[in-house]
């Protein structure tokens, strides 16, 4: 069987961020697994426009072309005022179809919850946008002396993306047997 095509998509565009370290981490683990092909979208290397165009900017097109590849995504995001950054927002807008019918899992951070606010708030926009979202989230609290330094992480992470996995493997035979339909 040929790896699933996971776009592991950083949601953070703040100076001085750590989602990056955590999105090369989480694509360090996904690569290993050799089911996986990884594709990280750093949204802070993409030049968005400040309003939504009446018509896609390349950019914009280079974005949901790269969403549209994927068979699943693992977005990485930090936790602000118990939800997820606009840059976040405004990316996962500038895509529609290409979301469709394809799972997601979730590498949140922030300070005492480890992000699961952000990810509870992603889960109700991806439901908009057809998109499975898996069951198991891994979660940083930035609070802790070394974050990425944990077996317990490893084993979260295993989980969360053998659920992705599956469920993107189920998907895409299913996309290539028939449509999805909205």
């Amino acid at each position: 069987m040929r790896p699933v095509r996971i776009a592991v998509v950083v949601g953070s565009t703040r100076e001085g961020r750590v989602g990056d370290a955590f999105a090369l981490w989480v694509a360090e683990v996904a690569g290993a697994r050799g089911d996986c092909a990884v594709d990280v979208l750093d949204l802070a290397g993409f030049d968005f426009p400040a309003h939504y165009p009446r018509q896609p900017t390349a950019e914009v097109r280079r974005f949901a072309e790269r969403i549209g590849r994927a068979d699943g995504f693992v977005v990485v995001t930090p936790e602000y005022n118990r939800s997820f950054p606009a840059s976040l927002k405004q990316a996962i807008d500038f895509a529609y179809d290409e979301w469709h019918a394809k799972p997601a899992g979730f590498v949140s951070y922030g300070y005492r919850s480890a992000g699961l606010h952000a990810v509870e708030q992603l889960r109700s926009v991806f439901t908009e946008l057809h998109v499975m979202t898996v069951r198991n989230t891994v979660g940083f609290d930035l609070g802790d002396a070394d974050p990425l330094d944990t077996e317990a992480r490893r084993l979260a992470a295993a989980a969360m993306l053998d659920q992705l996995v599956w469920w993107a493997c189920a998907l895409r035979e299913a996309r290539g047997l028939r449509p999805y339909v909205t």
